[in-house]
């Protein structure tokens, strides 16, 4: 909330007429830094306080979606934090809340709305790539894991928690693959963590290479880490920087290059804006245009979100799995 959804919200001239949190002084400090008007102790406060057409913004651990979500007023607008719980089986209980309660939800797969990925979508929309065959998102970073404290026990962190936007912003291009391959790994450097490195091969087609790869211990020479998108058409290619895994979570600035075939040469595209806290906008703002009418579309709703979660837990699936075996001699 403080690094993202609210700057994100100050941005736009989004209204935040009210917050809540378990611990009152961080409810505290962000209306005050903020200027909320009201901070309320219960969700349950916040339910009765809220105005007609308010959109709840629920930012908690994905354990907690559950719980919540079953306190909100039936017919409500809701954008949940991703995940979408922390296995399919929650996931598919939430959907099943949404459906029940008739909730508008939205999940903040916030990527897709990044001002550099949304330009690698003009660009490909242009004609510019030609047919996309390659697609690759590789990160190899140092990622300061002690700042988030509900993650220091749970039993899956990489996939669900980081890599869940590079498969979500796979399938906002693609689609939903064939099927998966995928390996997560401990890493020595954080061994008391769940996974931290994984490694996801997503199958559209026998001419179209899709891969993920992330490596969250990098603790080397910042000048050697990296954080990218990369696509490769039959014409051009581009490559989006992801700024905010560099040296998070000060970050640096979010790029965008591509070059045509034939050119010896990449070129700067110039796009203003980063993932942090601009493409919040995007989710929150996608959810109020569909619910005010002016959009058809819910990019992420919960109905396409869980189609993330299934392919996040066909993942950890490949995973448990293990490869084939080398064949006798």
């Amino acid at each position: 909330m403080r690094d993202a959804h609210l700057p994100a919200y100050r941005k736009a001239g989004f209204p935040v007429v009210a917050i809540t949190d378990l611990d009152q002084s961080k409810a505290e400090g962000l209306a005050k830094q903020f200027s909320i008007p009201k901070v309320l102790t219960r969700v349950e406060d916040a339910v009765a306080y809220a105005p007609d057409h308010a959109v709840f913004d629920i930012a908690v651990p994905a354990s907690a979606l559950v719980q919540l979500l079953a306190k909100l007023p039936d017919g409500a607008a809701v954008l949940l934090q991703k995940p979408m719980g922390e296995t399919l089986s929650e996931a598919r209980a939430i959907l099943e809340i949404c459906r029940t309660k008739h909730l508008t939800a939205a999940v903040n797969f916030q990527l897709r709305f990044a001002p550099n990925m949304l330009a690698a979508r003009q660009l490909q929309e242009s004609g510019a790539l030609g047919k996309i065959h390659d697609m690759e998102v590789k990160v190899s970073v140092m990622t300061p894991w002690h700042l988030w404290d509900f993650l220091q026990k749970a039993p899956r962190i990489e996939i669900l928690y980081h890599s869940i936007h590079y498969v979500d912003l796979v399938r906002s291009w693609f689609g939903n693959p064939r099927t998966v391959f995928a390996k997560t790994l401990i890493s020595p450097e954080t061994a008391h963590l769940a996974p931290t490195k994984s490694v996801i091969l997503l199958d559209y087609a026998d001419d179209k290479r899709v891969l993920i790869t992330t490596d969250h211990s990098h603790y080397y020479s910042a000048q050697s880490q990296e954080s990218f998108v990369q696509w490769e058409g039959t014409d051009g290619a581009v490559r989006a920087q992801m700024g905010v895994n560099l040296n998070y979570p000060t970050g640096r600035p979010d790029t965008l290059r591509y070059i045509a075939r034939g050119d010896s040469e990449w070129k700067d595209a110039g796009v203003r804006g980063n993932w942090f806290p601009d493409a919040f906008i995007g989710t929150m703002g996608s959810l109020q245009a569909y619910v005010e009418g002016s959009s058809s579309v819910l990019p992420t709703s919960v109905e396409d979100a869980i189609d993330t979660m299934r392919v996040v837990e066909a993942a950890y699936n490949s995973s448990n799995t293990g490869g084939i075996k080398l064949p006798d001699i």
